[in-house]
């Protein structure tokens, strides 16, 4: 029973490759498995970054409220500031390490 145990995992993913095995068409579609969950990753990217966005357009009104009324929080502004710089260029930074000649990244408001 404890090789059962110590090797739980090794066991399930030989049982998943040997399923797969009898049935050829999981291993035909995986590309566009992939394709399909490239797409569906880079839909939800382009809507969470808007939302961010939108999000972070309020906190930057908040903080020019506090600096109008002469409160305001340099620690909040620089944090939000560099946050979004970050978010901003992250399509950018993950197509040129992957090498991926698909610019794909549409205005961040063009699906709206």
């Amino acid at each position: 029973m404890r090789f059962f145990k110590r090797n739980f995992l090794t066991l399930s993913c030989l049982t998943l490759l040997v399923a797969m095995g009898m049935c050829g068409e999981a291993w035909a579609d995986g590309a566009s498995l992939m394709n399909t969950a490239q797409t569906k990753t880079r839909n939800v990217f382009t809507s969470v970054k808007t939302i961010t966005f939108i999000l972070g357009g309020f906190g930057l009104v908040g903080v020019a409220y506090s600096a109008i009324i002469g409160k305001v929080n340099w620690k909040w502004f620089s944090g939000l500031a560099v946050g979004l710089a970050i978010l901003a260029a992250a399509g950018s930074i993950v197509e040129y390490a992957t090498g991926s000649s698909d610019s794909g990244l549409e205005t961040t408001f063009g699906n709206i």
